[in-house]
Formats: structure tokens, sequence, C-alpha cells
């Protein structure tokens, strides 16, 4: 024990001295880099200077230049290296703590719904209802009502998941001040997200019109040659708002509404869920945006299938925007059907994606005049975006924003008169008229397009394009080309040389065909 006390005793004391050799050695070849070297370094060129000739006096000058640059590279590349490290440091720390805070908010729920539940069935035994008739009482307990739906059995599969997913899980959306952009920063933001994480690439153009189109309608139509970014547009959307794009692929066998929604077994008393249907029941739960996509809408007919959609939200009311579901009312049926009906918040959009081939079918007025269309028949060119996070962005906040633009950047009205005399020529010429419904969208999508940082000329050749001169198909051309040529001319004359150029281009093209 002696023995290897004295072993154990040198060997610290000669690894201590190896340790203590090591910070001297350290120290004088940090003290002789920067003090002794420098001194030395000065000394050689003082010694040498006196033989310098103007050439050397040039190298020499390059020389220190290069090594100014050098070190100062050097030390700039670890100070943002430093920072960089601090920054990721301190943004996990505050996700720890986020995440910490969340757990415990999620506790205290939980604490408070089970002691709203006592509270409440405290409040029933007192009124003396015991367990039976509860519900159809006036003062029936909707605590209670959630407590049966988790316990029964219920004929929502699907959306009694959605609402247990929901009970322990926080949907709101806290925004961060980096997070709360203008209408023309958002546009950028989204353009560069989409190019440097998602390696698509769209056009200003575009996603202007796409968020001038949410801010007008709540039917947004991609439409174009395969290949040209339709779907991914709004999945690229959802993956930017953090809250992923539902895609519902149409069938041409959809017929009416039960084929999207999906429709009560009267046999087994299920009711047979779809995708759809799953997707706009969480909405209900969420305070964010969230986009349903019908990927090729126009395979069936969607005036059929999507007709009571396409009702409901011609209401002024929103409160009023109730889908039917089932005809009665079950103990255990999920949480947000009320009275057999689901609401359609405003939070939600359906987005449409379309082809234009022999297997689809046309896409008709009624569907077109309640929709911003939008077409997409060229691939956008490559952007090397610098990398860019997503965002985190309430429906309210957008809806602001949006209220904020059109208020801001109404329609002039010197526009105003010259889109009412081309109203006039077009309905005395051609027998179409701008309706209430489309002058109304005009007024929204124009002030939001210019918000997002467009042009208001080049907003009105977009929207009166779609919404006015694309009814010209149905029209006989051939004897129409005089007509046109005039139209084509006032165009010109009231609007200027130039402008209306997508407008302009399309009806050409339209006579030309004729």
């Amino acid at each position: 024990m002696v023995n290897f006390s004295r072993y154990f005793v040198q060997y610290l004391r000669d690894l201590l001295s190896n340790f203590g050799d090591l910070l001297s050695r350290i120290w004088d070849i940090i003290s002789h880099i920067f003090y002794y070297d420098i001194k030395e370094y000065f000394d050689l060129l003082i010694s040498s200077w006196n033989s310098f000739n103007f050439v050397d006096w040039l190298f020499e000058l390059l020389a220190i230049i290069v090594n100014v640059c050098f070190f100062g590279f050097l030390i700039l590349r670890s100070l943002q290296f430093l920072r960089r490290y601090v920054r990721f440091t301190k943004r996990e720390i505050e996700k720890d703590q986020l995440l910490e805070e969340i757990a415990i908010l999620n506790m205290k729920t939980a604490e408070l719904i089970d002691e709203k539940n006592k509270i409440m069935a405290m409040k029933v035994s007192s009124m003396g209802f015991g367990g039976l008739g509860v519900d159809n009482e006036p003062g029936g307990s909707l605590e209670k009502d959630k407590k049966k739906k988790a316990t029964g059995p219920s004929r929502f599969s699907k959306l009694i998941a959605v609402d247990n997913k929901y009970e322990t899980e926080l949907a709101g959306v806290v925004m961060s001040p980096e997070d709360m952009l203008g209408l023309p920063e958002l546009v950028d933001r989204f353009i560069n997200f989409s190019a440097s994480q998602l390696h698509l690439y769209y056009d200003h153009k575009v996603i202007r019109t796409y968020f001038a189109g949410l801010a007008t309608s709540k039917i947004i139509i991609l439409e174009g040659i395969s290949g040209t970014g339709k779907t991914s547009l709004p999945y690229a959307m959802g993956r930017f708002f953090k809250n992923p794009a539902a895609i519902c692929s149409v069938q041409p066998s959809w017929r009416d509404r039960a084929e999207m929604i999906g429709y009560l077994n009267e046999f087994t008393k299920k009711f047979n869920e779809t995708d759809f249907l799953k997707a706009l029941y969480e909405t209900l739960y969420r305070d964010d945006m969230n986009f349903i996509v019908l990927d090729e809408m126009n395979l069936a007919r969607i005036e059929y299938y999507f007709a009571e959609f396409l009702s409901i939200m011609e209401m002024p009311n929103v409160n009023e925007w109730k889908i039917d579901i089932v005809p009665d009312v079950w103990d255990t049926d999920p949480v947000k059907i009320i009275e057999g009906k689901i609401l359609v918040p405003q939070n939600v959009w359906f987005i449409g994606t379309a082809n234009r081939d022999d297997s689809t079918y046309t896409i008709t007025d009624k569907v077109y005049d309640r929709a911003i269309s939008i077409e997409m028949n060229h691939r956008a060119p490559y952007i090397d975006a610098p990398y860019t996070e997503q965002i985190d962005m309430t429906y309210d906040y957008f809806a602001e924003l949006c209220a904020k633009g059109i208020e801001n950047n109404p329609i002039s009205n010197k526009s105003l008169e010259k889109l009412s005399k081309l109203d006039d020529f077009v309905s005395d010429k051609f027998k179409i008229t701008f309706g209430n419904r489309i002058l109304k969208q005009i007024k929204m999508f124009v002030p939001a397009f210019v918000a997002c940082g467009g042009d208001e000329i080049e907003a009105l050749d977009y929207i009166v394009f779609r919404k006015i001169f694309r009814k010209f198909e149905t029209l006989n051309i051939a004897f129409l080309k005089d007509e046109i040529a005039q139209l084509i001319s006032l165009l010109e004359k009231l609007f200027g040389k130039g402008a209306f150029a997508e407008s302009i281009q399309y009806l050409q093209e339209l006579s030309r065909n004729a």
C-alpha cells in the first residue's frame, strides 16, 4: 500500500508538471506570435529598408495589405462563428424553456378541465337530473357530453380521433416579431423559402395573385398545363405556414357531395368519413391558415359534388356557413358537429387544380364567378435565394393585413370610370356584363394585389381577363371579329398602349383562331 501511494503521488506530480509545461509552452507561443515575433518583424524591416528601391517598397506595401486582409479575414470569421454559436445556444435554451412552459400549460389545462368536469357534475347532481335526460335539457352540460363522447362508441371514428388529439395538444400560434410582416415582405419571404428549402420556384406575379386571391375568395383555382407547379404551390404554402395542406384527389366517379364528404351507412350505423371531411373538421380547432386541395377538381363536375359549398359561401353571415352531415344527433357525435352540422370556418381555403384535356370537364361560370383563377402555364426560372425559415402566422393577423391592404389601396376613381365604360361596351356588343359579384371581387382583388407590391393596371388586366373576357369562349367569335377589334382599340384608348397586354393577347388569339 505504501509503495503504491508513493508511485501514485509521483505520477500525479509528473502529470501536473507536464500539464504546467504545456500551458507554459502555449503561453510562450502566443507571446512570441503577438509580441516578440512582431518586434522582430519590425526590426527586420527597419534593418532592410535602407536598401529598398521603389519596386521593393511597392511589393512590401502589397505584402502588408495581403497580410492585413488575411488576418482580418481570420478574425472576422472567428467572430462570426462565435456569434453563430452564441445565437444557436441561446435559441436552443429558449426552445427548451418554451417546451417546458408548454408542458406546464398542458398540465394546468388538464387540471382545469378536470376541475370544471367535477364542478359541472356536482351542479347537475344538485339539480336532481341524475344520469338520464340531461343532454336534452336546456341546461345540459357540454363537458359531460364530451366525457360521454370520449367513453362511448361513436359513428365518427376519424373525427373522434381529431377530438382526442386536440384535448391535450395546443393548436394556438404564437407569432414572433420577425413574423409580423407586411404583404410585400410576405410574398418575398415565401418565394425565398420555397426556392431555398423546397427547390420550387415561383415568380412574384403568381404569388401576388395567390395572396390577393386569398383576400378575395375562399376558392382558388390553379389551372394550366401539367408540370407547372399547380399542386406544389398549395403544398409549399402549407409548409411555409407550418400547417401542411390536405391534398384530396378528385375521382371521375364523384356525382354528389357524398363522394367528397362521406355518408351514413344505414346498415352499420357508421359514417363513412373521408379525408376531406377530417381535414375540414380539424380546421375548427386551429387558428392558423389552412389549405384543402381538390387535386384535378374538374375530373368530375364541380357544380355537382361541390354545389353545397358554392351556395353557403355566398351567404353574408359567415355563421350560417354550415354543412349538413347527419340528420339526427347522437350523444357520442364529435364535439364540433352541432345539431348534425359542421361549420365551414373562415381560416380555410379550398384550392382546386385543373388541367385542360379530353379527360376533364369544362369549369362552368357558376364556379369561375365564385373563385379566383390563376393561370400557370410556365415554370418560373431558377432563383438563387438565401436560406429562409418558415413563418408562424395566425389567420386573424393575415385577415387584418388583407383588410388594411384593401382599405389603403382602393381602386382610383379614374380606373373605375374606365371600367364602367368598358362594361357598357362589352354589355352592348357581347351581351356579357360585370355582375355585382364580379364588381365586388374586382374591388377587393385589385387593392389586395397592389398591397402585395403589384400594379393597379396589371391587376385590372388580370382580373378582367379571367372574369369577363374568358366568357367569350362560349360566343361565336367568327361573327364577332369586328367587335373584338373594336374592344382591343377601346382597351388601348382607355388604359394606354402596352397596358392590358394579357387581355389583348388573349383577344387577338381568340379572333385569330375563330
